[in-house]
């Protein structure tokens, strides 16, 4: 991202700025959305996006128990490809940071 910041400074700054005000406690708390990002992510298969929103989401105060769950939902929503990514990745980033 940094790399892409370098090349459209603009475009950047504008998501960065729409990231932070998505993500603030809201009638959704910050730590749901983020549980909501890790289950999107693992449907659109984005590894990128996963070492951010799981860390990220457990600094919020989710458990193990919650992001798997939040795995679960896009396992119903993109079927058997995200039973084996969020095999694949989320467990990998879970593991690492011994949660």
């Amino acid at each position: 991202m940094k790399e892409m910041a370098g090349e459209l400074p603009g475009v950047m700054n504008a998501l960065m700025g729409l990231h932070s005000e998505v993500v603030k406690d809201g009638a959704l708390s910050a730590r749901t959305k983020e549980l909501m990002m890790v289950g999107i992510a693992v449907a659109l298969r984005c590894e990128p996006c996963l070492w951010k929103h799981v860390p990220e989401a457990v600094s919020l105060g989710a458990t193990r128990e919650e992001i798997i769950e939040a795995v679960s939902t896009a396992i119903v929503m993109a079927g058997g490809p995200a039973v084996a990514y969020g095999s694949l990745v989320v467990l990998k980033i879970l593991d690492e940071m011994d949660i």
